[in-house]
């Protein structure tokens, strides 16, 4: 619960990669050396998971509940000054997630408590790319007409208000540990192969620390960010500067291979099975191919914009695709492989 001397802060999704970034960065001391002046509740549905009790370790209070249960979220609301939310449309669907994340932010407006509340929103990639079918990605288009939805919304910096902003990211530096991002394979002669049909384009990744900065900054300056999308990255990378930032942080040699998205498709197996894990094909939603063919299509064709000059002069330590390699000694060796 808040108190006098502490604000609770709901974190939904705080066992995802972004949200134990998030949970570290509002726990973490102010910039003066002084404690935070929050604590955290997570709501999470397995309150036993490693990652759970890892959390509760460092004091965080465990609040059991889906957030696709409302019954429950609006339990969890109770009390708290303010929330970061993060659904999972790789989870539930676009359509739901769409549904799910304005009721939540309407829970919050009941709940009176509720002072500044923060939707981890992605860019509208199909809005962005003027609504041509080959930018419908499903996974960033569903949070992001969530985000455009609270532009609806008051955002009321009154003593007694709610506030609401967005922290609009992209793809996770953190994904380079995936073939996704990181090399496909590695040649005999000791060359890392980094396969993609991205093209000359650009794709606006943010190390999750950088996502954990980001929300604390909200909370920190409700007044500042009310009613604003922060449209964040750490840096815009090409794959050519992936390629040459790896060989100069290992020593290792790597090679960019461009290909046609029906080529890097071929990387995979599946990929014509839903792209939301708990779907069956003819359930209403879009097969991996598509989605991913969209989130590509949009990078290629630098439909996402981001303001670095803006993003650095207020987050001057903001991470370089560099700095994340060197601080995750990134080898390109661990390699994990997805949709196999």
């Amino acid at each position: 619960m808040t108190t006098d001397s502490k604000k609770q802060i709901l974190v939904i999704g705080a066992t995802g990669a972004q949200g134990l970034a998030v949970v570290d960065s509002i726990l973490a001391p102010s910039a003066d050396g002084t404690p935070s002046p929050y604590t955290v509740r997570a709501l999470t549905r397995d309150p036993n998971s490693q990652r759970a009790r890892g959390l509760a370790e460092k004091g965080v209070e465990l609040f059991k509940g889906s957030f696709d249960d409302l019954n429950a979220v609006r339990k969890a609301f109770e009390g708290v000054y303010g929330a970061f939310v993060n659904t999972d449309g790789f989870t539930v669907g676009e359509e739901k997630e769409i549904y799910v994340g304005m009721k939540i932010f309407e829970i919050a407006k009941q709940t009176k408590s509720v002072k500044h509340y923060v939707w981890s929103n992605l860019d509208n990639y199909l809005k962005k790319g003027n609504y041509d079918e080959k930018y419908n990605c499903e996974h960033t288009s569903g949070k992001g007409r969530v985000g455009e939805w609270l532009t609806t919304q008051p955002s009321d910096t009154s003593k007694d208000g709610m506030t609401w902003s967005c922290v609009c990211t992209g793809p996770y530096m953190d994904m380079l540990h995936f073939d996704i991002f990181g090399p496909q394979n590695k040649r005999e002669d000791g060359t890392y192969v980094f396969a993609t049909p991205l093209g000359k384009g650009h794709v606006p990744m943010i190390a999750v620390k950088d996502v954990g900065f980001w929300a604390r900054y909200s909370f920190d300056h409700r007044e500042e960010v009310s009613a604003r999308d922060l449209e964040v990255a750490s840096e815009m990378v090409t794959w050519d500067y992936l390629a040459s930032t790896f060989t100069a942080v290992t020593g290792k040699k790597a090679v960019v291979v461009y290909q046609s998205i029906d080529d890097w498709m071929k990387n995979y197996h599946n990929v014509d099975e839903p792209v939301a894990r708990n779907f069956k094909k003819g359930d209403g939603t879009i097969t991996f191919r598509k989605n991913f063919s969209a989130w590509w299509a949009t990078y290629r064709d630098d439909n996402i914009k981001r303001d670095m000059d803006w993003i650095r002069s207020v987050h001057p330590d903001s991470y370089t695709l560099e700095r994340w390699m060197r601080e995750n000694g990134y080898d390109g060796d661990s390699q994990k492989f997805s949709y196999r």
